[in-house]
């Protein structure tokens, strides 16, 4: 297949060029739950959701994808549609350079849609969970890096239940990433609302989670905000438990490691739950957009009362 040698490597849509242009609130989204995330033709139907409830709430959606080998800020219809039919890869930071070389069409993950969105110029980033520490073998996302790396306010329901979660709180914590409980004094736990484990600070309000980015970033901490965000209606702990020990005898079973784990993972445990874990997923996906478009508002109004904070960005 013909390489790429000359290419724009990043594509802003005109909507959301307008919008940071405007100083709209832009809420960047990854599209890996299109592609590897969740069934069709649910994975559509949850990222139209998404989008909308970005919008409903006063904010710009910008999904970000692979499209033909470039790196897109913002899919139009037709190409949301195009990577939840598409046979699309994953594109980590550690492959994203080979995808685009090879012209490939691709969902990206929390690591790839960080980098893009900080390209763009966007403050703020909802997912549903991030990668982390795996616990069968040595085996740690990408999500980590790009998460200590660039200075946005994450939205999500915490790391993947999959996960080894206490390994990935302690890893975010020694990169310097802030990790926040929104109305919560305990890491969420993606499916299941919450953890047991504390988180080091707290927020009650969207204002509270934009003066604690900007206080960051006028430290000149390089690292971003993780601000996790409780489900509000997710699986009971013992149901979720007694699936994950299923779809982890199955996964080595068949001898599944390394990136074949996590969409392994969460394709057994929607078979194992009857659909509840998706449904879970979708709810936690909405209500992580909808923080996330009220926290992008925030963070332009604190931008705007305190323009020396801003000009040292």
């Amino acid at each position: 297949m013909a390489l790429v040698t000359s290419r724009a490597p990043l594509r802003i849509s005109k909507r959301v060029s307008d919008a940071l242009s405007a100083g709209d609130p832009v809420v960047a989204l990854e599209s890996t739950v299109v592609t590897h995330g969740l069934p069709r033709p649910r994975n559509l139907e949850a990222a139209r959701a998404v989008e909308a409830v970005v919008a409903a709430a006063g904010a710009v959606p910008a999904t970000v994808g692979v499209i033909e080998g470039v790196l897109v800020v913002g899919l139009e219809p037709d190409e949301l549609t195009h990577l939840a039919s598409a046979d699309a890869q994953k594109a980590s930071l550690w492959n994203l350079a080979a995808i685009a070389a090879r012209r490939a069409d691709a969902g990206t993950t929390v690591a790839t849609t960080l980098h893009a969105a900080h390209m763009a110029g966007i403050d703020v980033f909802a997912t549903g969970g991030i990668g982390g520490v795996h616990a069968a073998a040595f085996d740690e996302s990408a999500d980590l890096e790009a998460l200590a790396s660039y200075p946005l306010v994450t939205v999500c329901a915490g790391p993947k239940n999959i996960l080894d979660v206490a390994a990935t709180l302690e890893r975010l914590e020694s990169r310097g990433v802030a990790v926040v409980g929104y109305r919560s004094d305990t890491l969420a736990g993606f499916t299941v609302p919450l953890t047991d484990l504390p988180v080091p600070a707290r927020v009650d309000d969207p204002d509270q989670a934009a003066a604690l980015l900007l206080a960051q970033r006028s430290l000149g901490l390089r690292a971003g905000v993780l601000l996790s965000n409780p489900v509000s209606s997710g699986i009971a702990p013992e149901l979720f438990e007694k699936a994950r020990a299923e779809a982890e005898r199955e996964a080595h079973a068949h001898g599944v490691s390394g990136a074949r784990s996590t969409p392994f993972m969460l394709d057994a445990l929607a078979r194992l739950s009857g659909g509840d874990t998706v449904a879970a997923n979708t709810r936690l996906l909405e209500e992580n957009a909808t923080l996330a478009a009220r926290v992008a508002a925030a963070v332009l109004r604190a931008s705007r009362d305190a323009p020396e904070l801003e000009s040292a960005l």
